[in-house]
Parts: C-alpha cells; sequence; structure tokens
C-alpha cells in the first residue's frame, strides 16, 4: 500500500510503500531532508517527530541487526 507523508517542515507530500498495516520508523523528506520518526497505523500518520542525523543512523543500523536476525 503507499501512504502520502505531508513533511512538517516543507510542506511537500512524499509517498512511503508499506507491506504491513503498522510501521514505526525513521523517514526523511524526499525535499528538504529533514528527518522524523513516525508511526503509521491503517493508513494513517499517528505521530512525526523530529529526529537528529545520529539518531537516524542508530535507528538505521538498529534495523539492519533485526533484519539479519530475521532470515537466520
Amino acid at each position: 500500500m503507499l501512504i502520502a507523508i505531508n513533511c512538517p517542515s516543507c510542506s511537500t507530500e512524499g509517498k512511503m510503500s508499506l507491506v504491513d498495516q503498522v510501521y514505526e520508523g525513521p523517514y526523511r523528506c524526499w525535499k528538504c531532508r529533514a528527518l522524523f520518526t513516525i508511526r503509521i497505523e491503517d493508513n494513517q500518520v499517528k505521530s512525526c517527530e523530529p529526529l537528529s542525523q545520529e539518531e537516524f543512523d542508530r535507528q538505521q543500523e538498529l534495523k539492519a541487526m533485526q533484519d539479519k536476525f530475521k532470515r537466520e
């Protein structure tokens, strides 16, 4: 499913493709490159909070490790 996300910083609409009904994780605006932690439930953005580059990198590393253990 394709979800529309409006960036809180620049109001640009971005799209994100999801497999599950629920997503919680990092999101980067394609236009202004601002970082956010978002939570999506039932095709709607429920929360969107600013995120630092360091925290974004940490979340990406954590997700990569989780994905690695899921495959094994």
